[in-house]
């Protein structure tokens, strides 16, 4: 699968979970979007771009599960996740309940509205090594007062590249009464998804990471019973210009002049994965990814976070490492070495992760194993 993507063969690239890797017939169809944009702006983008997107929308929400006018398209999850914030009706007294494994940039923007609004945030630690997805929740739920209004919880963790059973959670919330959060960045064809199923009040996700989309697609759900209490971060011409059937969507959608053509390339992305049998894609690359952990172990002696099982490890893994500068560490990696892998904090400790995508193969593995006899 290297032939299908830019990705430069000098570097060993290990770090797709950051800003993923797009196919080169998936850029050549975005390259395509840009060009007919370009051709008659106007008419595209008053005329023709809102059959466009709905097109898209519904393409997308038939592979996610859900009803495509429940989803809007955003630029990035961090957009998506301040536009849920600031809609929510919380206050001096409200708890929002997470894990301690929360995408930095958002338990920031979390603690700047908690702090601006009187809410508090409170972080339930992860109790490692892990056990079960069972023994986990009910861990978990240990944290939840009668003042806990929402939870919000990555379904795979960025920091730590496990997979959390955010379906069982959002079980007991609903029984609860409590809003679900769900920040999907890394799930779109990385795990199997179906929102319906699932059943949160609100699902982020990427389409730019493992749907292998263009940079600058991800999507908002919520569940209609909510939209209309979700404010949009820009006002602007709403239904004067744009025929969206409800006001979630078009409040939304039309935020001033833009590019929608990663939006209008996802449905390509799911094209490109069905018709290369991506489910084996998958399974390979899982099968890598623990192999590979395995190995790591050999060489790195700290303790696992979790069973190296698929309850918790899709096509991600993060290993807690005794070193003193991460960066430094992440940085010699790339410039000594040409090995492109992520390395960052995670409470008291620094952990580097591991992802493997199509494109990776054993010889990537090996020389991942290579250049830690050397360094460490």
């Amino acid at each position: 699968m290297k032939e299908f993507y830019y990705l430069d063969p000098s570097i060993t690239f290990l770090n797709h979970g950051s800003f993923g890797a797009c196919p080169k017939p998936v850029f050549e169809t975005y390259q395509n979007w840009q060009l007919e944009l370009e051709q008659q702006p106007v008419e595209f983008m008053t005329r023709k771009v809102y059959d466009h997107l709905e097109k898209s929308r519904f393409v997308l929400g038939d592979y996610v599960g859900c009803h495509g006018d429940d989803l809007i398209f955003e630029t990035n999850p961090t957009t998506a996740v301040n536009t849920i914030i600031r809609s929510l009706d919380l206050g001096p007294g409200d708890e929002v309940l997470m894990t301690d494994m929360e995408y930095g940039s958002l338990v920031r923007t979390w603690e700047h509205y908690g702090n601006e609004n009187g809410y508090s945030i409170v972080k339930r630690s992860t109790p490692t090594p892990l056990t079960t997805h069972e023994d986990y929740v009910e861990h978990f739920w240990e944290s939840v007062t009668e003042d806990t209004k929402v939870i919000y919880l990555s379904e795979i963790t960025s920091s730590t590249g496990l997979i959390l059973p955010a379906m069982a959670i959002c079980k007991k919330a609903k029984e609860a009464g409590i809003i679900t959060f769900i920040d999907g960045a890394h799930v779109p064809a990385h795990i199997p998804l179906n929102i319906t199923e699932m059943d949160p009040d609100i699902y982020v996700g990427a389409c730019h990471k493992w749907l292998s989309a263009p940079k600058g697609s991800s999507f908002l759900y919520v569940k209609k019973s909510l939209q209309e209490k979700i404010k949009p971060l820009i006002i602007s011409w709403g239904s004067v210009i744009d025929p969206a059937p409800t006001a979630f969507i078009y409040e939304n959608q039309c935020q001033g002049t833009w590019d929608p053509s990663a939006f209008l390339t996802v449905p390509a992305s799911i094209q490109f994965q069905q018709d290369h049998d991506w489910d084996a894609v998958r399974a390979r690359c899982r099968k890598l990814n623990r192999e590979t952990r395995n190995r790591i172990y050999d060489i790195i002696d700290t303790e696992p976070i979790c069973p190296n099982t698929e309850e918790w490890l899709g096509q991600m893994a993060s290993i807690i490492i005794n070193i003193e500068n991460g960066l430094d560490f992440k940085w010699r990696l790339m410039d000594e070495y040409k090995l492109e892998m992520p390395v960052f904090p995670w409470g008291d400790k620094i952990l580097f992760r591991i992802s493997f995508n199509a494109y990776n193969d054993e010889k990537d593995a090996d020389r991942l194993i290579e250049v830690l006899c050397d360094v460490y």
